[in-house]
């Protein structure tokens, strides 16, 4: 069987204290990035802003995010399946609240433990590029 790539946006979303929002999608395990899949015509930032919209009702303008990189991961909760993902980074200065498919939000810290829990691209990809970014100006 082929796999199938979806592609999509999600965003490192940061409160004050640099801990790294999460979300969990109703029915599943895995916690990931807020963001979704991509519409046809659809950018990454025009996709992004839609998704946190609808999951977290929240409207940042598109100069709050600043590109992190474009990956490809194993999906989290879709068998055969592999995403291509463009992710962004911005801080957050608002509260959010779980909205729409979303079950469950948890903050995660620099130092927190990374459980299993944790989806592919955001173990893999995600988490050793921004700590290392998150860091850095402290090591200096």
């Amino acid at each position: 069987m082929a796999l199938q790539l979806l592609r999509i946006a999600a965003a490192c979303l940061f409160d004050d204290t640099g801990r790294l929002l999460l979300v969990r999608k109703r029915g599943t395990q895995m916690f990931m990035l807020p963001g979704g899949k991509r519409e046809p015509g659809e950018s990454a930032r025009q996709t992004l802003a839609r998704e946190l919209d609808e999951e977290l009702n929240l409207q940042l303008p598109a100069t709050a995010f600043t590109p992190l990189g474009q990956f490809n991961e194993a999906a989290a909760n879709e068998a055969d399946t592999r995403i291509e993902a463009d992710i962004f980074r911005a801080s957050l200065g608002q509260p959010v609240a779980a909205a729409a498919e979303l079950e469950e939000l948890r903050w995660l810290h620099p130092h927190d433990e990374r459980g299993a829990d944790l989806a592919p691209l955001l173990r893999s990809h995600v988490l050793p590029l921004i700590w290392l970014k998150v860091r850095t100006p402290q090591a200096t």
